[in-house]
């Protein structure tokens, strides 16, 4: 069983709470070709491209000037599980994490990333600021899922082999998990929908707590070092409840009453 999240938009480098164990991005040398055509810009069209304003602008373009490829931690580089924050990553609470769950998650989670495609938990990744969904022109095409193509999937797809698994837990936004292209009919994606009861007494989809409804499903999962479907149903964190009425064979949904 693989899960995948997105990233965040948010980094913190100041964490102490790292651990020594680190690895590094499979898709690395992607990874540098990509830093070289953002090198390539200028500061109005790095903010023309991300609609970012001038002091992210000034803050990225240095990011991408001082990017190295970077294998192990330093001041500047970090694991990325410790360094992604924001709603998600609120819910996933990687601090309260044993060494026992750190390994789970190290071989089951996996982060969805515009620069760096796939990431594990323990990859070494720097500063950067690169949506999935930027139009991003590149020698494969007008955007990032054309850069990444079927890389993605490819490499999802062997590591669920390896495990003799066929189920994926997509818990990524929509704009992440679009660049997971192609595949096979044998893998049995599960994408959970989350839902709050609003004023107006209806159960609907309210972007900040689905978002650290994700992360906190990620975590009950490496906690309970969950591995089959049927299990999923149970997940209970804050309040949430499976809703068989409103669920299907792949959209489990879960309600939850604020």
């Amino acid at each position: 069983m693989i899960i995948v999240l997105s990233p965040a938009k948010t980094l913190d480098y100041s964490s102490t709470n790292s651990i020594d164990d680190y690895s590094s991005p499979v898709f690395l040398q992607k990874s540098k070709d990509l830093i070289g055509e953002l090198k390539k810009k200028k500061p109005n069209e790095i903010a023309k491209l991300m609609k970012l304003s001038d002091k992210l602008t000034s803050l990225n373009v240095d990011r991408y000037q001082i990017w190295k490829a970077q294998k192990k931690p330093s001041d500047n580089a970090k694991q990325s599980i410790y360094v992604f924050k924001g709603d998600v990553y609120q819910g996933l609470d990687v601090d309260s994490f044993a060494q026992k769950d750190i390994s789970f998650a190290q071989k089951h989670l996996r982060i969805l990333s515009g620069l760096y495609g796939i990431l594990k938990p323990l990859d070494i990744i720097e500063p950067y600021r690169l949506e999935m969904g930027t139009k991003l022109q590149t020698k494969n095409g007008s955007d990032l899922y054309d850069f990444w193509g079927k890389d993605i999937s490819k490499k999802i797809e062997k590591e669920l082999n390896d495990m003799n698994s066929n189920l994926l837990i997509n818990l990524a936004s929509n704009e992440y998990y679009d660049s997971v292209q192609s595949l096979s009919n044998n893998i049995n994606v599960v994408s959970p929908v989350f839902k709050d009861k609003g004023k107006d007494g209806k159960f609907k989809i309210i972007s900040f707590y689905a978002k650290k409804a994700r992360g906190l499903m990620a975590r009950w999962i490496i906690k309970n070092k969950v591995k089959d479907f049927e299990e999923l149903m149970k997940f209970n964190l804050d309040g949430y409840r499976y809703s068989k009425a409103e669920s299907t064979a792949t959209t489990p949904v879960f309600l939850r009453k604020l």
